[in-house]
């Protein structure tokens, strides 16, 4: 389920993220993250899943 979790954190960074995580703190901070840029978002989503 990971693998599945870190290809949508590539694509698409705030839907992995909520994936792991739900709606909270980290799912906000990855839309802002990824608004400002895409890289850092992905790099926020990436370690937002394989935190855990």
């Amino acid at each position: 389920m990971d693998v599945l979790r870190i290809l949508l954190a590539i694509l698409l960074p705030p839907v992995g993220v909520f994936l792991q995580v739900g709606i909270g703190l980290h799912f906000w901070l990855n839309i802002l993250l990824t608004l400002f840029g895409y890289v850092p978002g992905i790099i926020h989503a990436i370690w937002v899943i394989l935190r855990k």
